[in-house]
């Protein structure tokens, strides 16, 4: 029984640790471009999948390229910033920017 007792408070440490990491700081899914507004330009974080089959366009100084949320819903995102090393082969990157019309206006492309 004694053994029993000892193991009880390192086992909620453990556990309250564990919940703390699951949804504190463990990476989430996707996420959603309706969480947008396109009548707003502050720039947000979201996190999406590249639609690898559209290709990856670059256009003088920027760039063009497709991305789909956690709903589906797939935005063109067109940007101005420099693309990091090792996008063609990524599924998952952040976008940092905000709507713009039809398509997603990226401040800051960084890779999962």
């Amino acid at each position: 029984m004694k053994t029993i007792q000892k193991l009880i408070l390192p086992l909620l440490v453990l556990l309250v640790i564990f919940i703390i990491y699951k949804f504190y700081f463990a990476k989430s899914g996707l996420g959603s471009f309706d969480d947008f507004d396109p009548n707003n330009t502050a720039v947000k974080e979201i996190r999406v999948q590249l639609v690898i089959d559209r290709g990856i366009s670059r256009q003088g100084d920027g760039f063009v390229f497709y991305a789909s949320d956690k709903n589906g819903n797939i935005k063109m995102v067109n940007g101005e910033t420099a693309l990091p090393e090792g996008i063609d082969n990524a599924e998952i990157i952040v976008l940092k920017g905000h709507l713009s019309g039809n398509s997603f206006h990226a401040h800051e492309v960084n890779l999962n």
